[in-house]
């Protein structure tokens, strides 16, 4: 199945912006959605947003306008950028994917996730 690696998170003012990224690797042969999840302190995990091989894409109210979710499918790699940030931003970002194995299963996969954190 595949291995997910984050990167990009830190410190970060409000208002401005980031941009993570997440990079796919292991056995498997296709990735079919690749998803960003965003727990802040204290709180459960939410979807920030996700992105299908085919282009669509999907986003949290809390972020849209503000987020753009893109895939580079040759790549194994997605990216989450965010402006006009905010300090309720704050929190770990985890990337997951679903896809098929290398040998016919399916798989669902996370990330160990990136942390994030907006001053004001």
């Amino acid at each position: 199945q595949a291995q997910l690696k984050e990167s990009g998170g830190g410190l970060a003012q409000a208002g401005g912006s980031l941009r993570l990224s997440c990079v796919a690797s292991g056995a498997f042969s296709s990735i079919n959605t690749m998803t960003w999840e965003h727990q802040a302190p204290g709180k459960r995990r939410e979807l920030v947003a996700s992105i299908t091989t085919g282009g669509a894409t999907n986003y949290a109210d809390s972020v849209k306008g503000r987020a753009t979710i893109s895939m580079d499918n040759g790549a194994n790699t997605v990216y989450l950028q965010i402006s006009s940030l905010k300090p309720e931003d704050t929190g770990a970002y985890f990337c997951m994917a679903k896809g098929t194995t290398s040998w016919g299963d399916d798989f669902d996969s996370s990330g160990p996730g990136t942390h994030v954190t907006v001053s004001s």
